[in-house]
């Protein structure tokens, strides 16, 4: 087989932990290769979403701001630019704001900062087994256009979101039963909508949606809705979840799939604009992202309920009479596979004691569970879903981005060492992750 070349760092994946860990890498000044099966790098902020948010909860509740390095950067750039809202902070949203950013220009920005830091990148290629010698990896081969071949590094991270290169390296791995799952999903974007008459209409029917404020704010429903009718505009809200009562209509005339609740986050655009984004109009339940059948199967079926939502959207939904679809996403977003077993495995303690460690990397204030269901709840809120304590964040150790069994590999993004409620899946927490591999690759190298 050709060797393609030899690198100190290969970043197998460039989605949001790839983007990361490639720059991160090359910053410190390792010679480093992005392999991406795509023509495109930015994963789950720009080609299976944003996931609805993009950029949020990047403070704590305590509004100290908790997740910054290429994030920050990122928002910065675009933000001057004209292609980002700035850090949206009202107050009935403590713990869980936006920082909303345009998923295509961010996509643009990550060529240029590529380019910038001086990454090599090797697109439309997929990596399909790794070179070992004993328990070391050597590198991976690809498949592309011109075949297989073999690219040589001193150390690979795995930013595949599934696992695969950790898999195949022969790391220990945990995933649930397909039929335990959280459900995947394809995101829709729309323009032409009336923001005036969406937001009279929610300020008017408050218990059509399901409002809700971090447990450490300790507000009352009635404050939150009394709140609720003092915003403005529709970025304070951010995102919403509700119609509750148009929904039922609809499931009763069969005008509503039912494998989820209706609402949608935003999208900022050029001069003003806000489009709204549909991320939970969709979701596909008893499909294996490690199987490719499964795969198939979610592609179809999240189109089939993308086309019964938008009907439902333009039939029921006040504001949205004019409103057009601008984009679809092109392929599914996978919420939940394989988790690689590490030298330490995050636990849903560590998230709710905000636990501290010596060898931390990042820090994170998302909730433990709270996973997403193929229903009208959409999501659920039981007893496993819990915050931080006090209103703070918990750390994120380095262990967690170390596979047992395998030297001169690491992982990021979601597939890191955690239980299954500690799941690291956000964009946000993908982020963080990669860019600390990518640091750790390039000094180890």
């Amino acid at each position: 087989m050709e060797i393609f070349g030899e690198y100190d760092v290969v970043v197998v994946g460039g989605g949001t932990s790839g983007v990361a860990a490639a720059l991160s890498a090359a910053r410190v000044g390792a010679n480093t290769l992005l392999i991406e099966r795509l023509g495109a790098i930015g994963g789950q902020m720009n080609v299976s979403g944003p996931p609805g948010f993009a950029y949020a909860w990047l403070f704590n509740p305590r509004w100290e701001q908790v997740i910054g390095g290429i994030l920050e950067e990122t928002h910065n750039r675009l933000l001057k630019e004209g292609h980002a809202l700035p850090h949206l902070k009202p107050d009935f949203r403590a713990g869980y704001s936006f920082s909303y950013v345009d998923p295509d220009w961010w996509g643009l920005l990550m060529f240029q900062m590529m380019e910038e830091s001086g990454v090599h990148l090797l697109l439309h290629s997929l990596a399909v087994d790794v070179l070992k010698q004993g328990d070391t990896v050597r590198g991976v081969i690809v498949e592309n256009t011109s075949g297989r071949q073999v690219v040589l590094g001193k150390v690979t991270i795995d930013c595949t979101g599934e696992g695969d290169i950790s898999v195949r390296a022969g790391a220990p791995y945990e995933i649930l039963p397909k039929d335990k799952l959280q459900p995947h999903t394809i995101s829709f974007t729309v323009d032409g909508v009336d923001w005036d008459k969406v937001l009279r209409y929610i300020k008017e029917n408050p218990n059509e949606f399901s409002f809700r404020s971090h447990p450490y704010l300790n507000w009352t429903r009635e404050q939150l809705l009394e709140r609720i009718k003092q915003v403005k505009d529709i970025t304070e809200i951010g995102e919403q979840m509700g119609w509750i009562s148009l929904r039922n209509e609809a499931m009763a005339k069969g005008e509503w799939h039912g494998k989820s609740g209706v609402g949608f986050f935003l999208l900022p655009r050029e001069g003003g604009v806000v489009q709204a984004h549909f991320q939970h109009s969709s979701h596909v339940s008893n499909c294996d992202p490690t199987d490719v059948r499964d795969l198939t199967y979610g592609e179809i079926e999240a189109r089939r309920q993308i086309v019964i939502a938008w009907k439902f959207i333009k039939k029921y939904m006040p504001g949205f009479e004019k409103a057009y679809i601008t984009r679809v996403c092109p392929e599914l977003r996978i919420r939940e596979s394989r988790r690689i077993m590490g030298d330490y495995v995050l636990t849903s303690d560590d998230v709710v004691q905000a636990r501290k460690f010596k060898d931390v990397i990042g820090k994170s204030s998302f909730p433990k569970g709270g996973h997403h269901v193929a229903s009208t709840a959409t999501i659920t809120l039981d007893e496993r879903h819990e915050y931080p304590k006090d209103g703070g964040s918990h750390d994120i150790p380095y262990r967690c981005l170390v596979p047992k069994n395998v030297e001169n590999l690491l992982v990021a993004g979601k597939p890191i060492s955690t239980d299954r409620d500690a799941y690291h899946r956000f964009l946000q927490q993908t982020m963080v992750t990669g860019q600390a591999a990518g640091v750790a690759a390039a000094l180890c190298a």
